[in-house]
């Protein structure tokens, strides 16, 4: 089975969930699994829950991504793989497993992803999602607030002290090796329709 793997990266609350889900649905007769960064945060039961609080999780070191290559190789060569579970309440990953199963398309998902060279050269196309600060900043509070029990004021430290400059100093670089950049992700319809029009002509091409 020829595999197409699809990039998307941004920053945070920049819109990349939404464009995944309208690639998913684009995509799903064709056979599509999708493959977040974040289920690759590392484990640490060595700190105590206050002490994992406190890590930056938004620097590069964060991530096991060289468990995420493997597993997105393993893939490209119709190996299934167990993918990591993390929980965002527990700080920390879980003892459960998800089976992924090889897929016609492949969606990478992830606010560093092209970051890593060794990553980024797995994937066909690369979309970075570009939206403006402001924005990005009101859903992060949104989405922590009501889906991870966090407090606003927890959330806006946490988005100051190292969501921002982590931001500035390698999700911003990383756009740089995006094959597209779309203003607002999936909300902009008309990128997304260009978009998905060019993956299956790749698709075809293979």
């Amino acid at each position: 089975m020829n595999i197409t793997v699809i990039g998307v990266a941004g920053g945070t609350g920049s819109g990349k969930s939404t464009l995944v889900k309208r690639l998913q649905e684009a995509f799903k007769e064709d056979d599509v699994a999708t493959i977040c960064h974040d289920y690759y945060y590392k484990a640490h039961p060595e700190l105590t829950y206050e002490e994992r609080t406190k890590l930056n999780y938004d620097h590069p070191k964060a991530f096991d991504t060289d468990m995420m290559v493997e597993h997105i190789k393993a893939l490209k060569n119709n190996v299934p793989i167990e993918r990591p579970v993390y929980s965002f309440v527990e700080h920390n990953r879980t003892e459960e497993k998800v089976t992924v199963k090889p897929s016609k398309v492949i969606i990478v998902d992830g606010i560093l992803i092209f970051e890593n060279k060794e990553l980024r050269d797995l994937m066909d196309i690369k979309v970075y999602v570009d939206t403006d600060a402001d924005i990005r900043l009101a859903r992060r509070i949104l989405r922590d607030v009501r889906e991870r029990g966090r407090s606003m004021e927890s959330v806006i430290t946490q988005y100051t002290s190292t969501v921002k400059p982590m931001h500035e100093e390698f999700v911003e670089p990383s756009k740089k090796y995006a094959d597209v950049i779309i203003p607002e992700g999936g909300f902009n319809s008309v990128a997304v329709s260009m978009l998905i029009h060019n993956i299956r002509s790749l698709i075809e091409k293979k």
